[in-house]
């Protein structure tokens, strides 16, 4: 597992790390309660924001003051509310990133090159993401995706797919007891993937999500 890897204050891969996902509906005093709760990382979804114009956007950082702040502006493509063009989206990554300690985007996505090497000039931490809300992929076709988030220059690769059995809990399992090189994250979608939350992170996956 790669090490040294950080989100603002919190060290990837030490313990196991929650990363709570916020709109821009949050108050000051419900991130200070949750922190105390156990959150370790705000994951900013941008695209479910009320409005996207960048004074906005940067104006709800000051309520994440003191949290690690995970900005992710996650397209349509790929689950997401993102309605805007690639290169508006582009722009408010720019925008973030002299505030946001890490970024998310989409390994797929046609500005996934621009905004890692953004994150990466700027020291933030860039993570690379792919999603299949239908299966899980073959071992092979998930050993694929991380070298293409690999050969983006991701510090790490987010892989997240609906979980059907057991025997797709196993094959994320192994993508990650088998990848050392680079930062992974991996989570199961679905009502039979709620263990990958909580046992994948001793697995050496960085990170896993909560609902507040």
């Amino acid at each position: 597992m790669a090490t040294g890897l950080r989100i603002g204050s919190v060290e990837l891969g030490v313990r196991p790390c929650v990363a709570v996902p916020f709109a821009d509906r949050t108050t000051r005093a419900e991130v200070l309660a949750l922190a105390l709760r156990g959150l370790d990382v705000a994951e900013l979804r941008i695209d479910h924001f009320t409005r996207f114009d960048p004074a906005h956007v940067l104006a709800q950082l000051d309520v994440f003051a003191g949290i690690p702040v995970l900005a992710t502006i996650r397209s349509a493509a790929e689950g997401g509310d993102w309605k805007g063009t690639e290169a508006e989206r582009l722009a408010l990554f720019r925008a973030l990133l002299p505030r946001a300690d890490a970024v998310d985007v989409e390994i797929a996505s046609e500005i996934a090159g621009e905004v890692v090497g953004l994150a990466r000039a700027a020291g933030k931490l860039a993570i690379a993401s792919f999603h299949d809300f239908a299966k899980t992929p073959t071992d092979a076709a998930l050993a694929e995706v991380v070298a293409r988030g690999r050969a983006l220059g991701a510090d790490v690769v987010k892989i997240a797919t609906a979980v059907a059995d057991p025997g797709d809990v196993r094959s994320l399992a192994r993508l990650l007891v088998c990848t050392d090189d680079i930062g992974l994250i991996a989570i199961g979608m679905g009502d039979r993937a709620v263990a990958t939350r909580l046992l994948f992170p001793a697995l050496g996956s960085l990170l896993t999500y909560a609902h507040a």
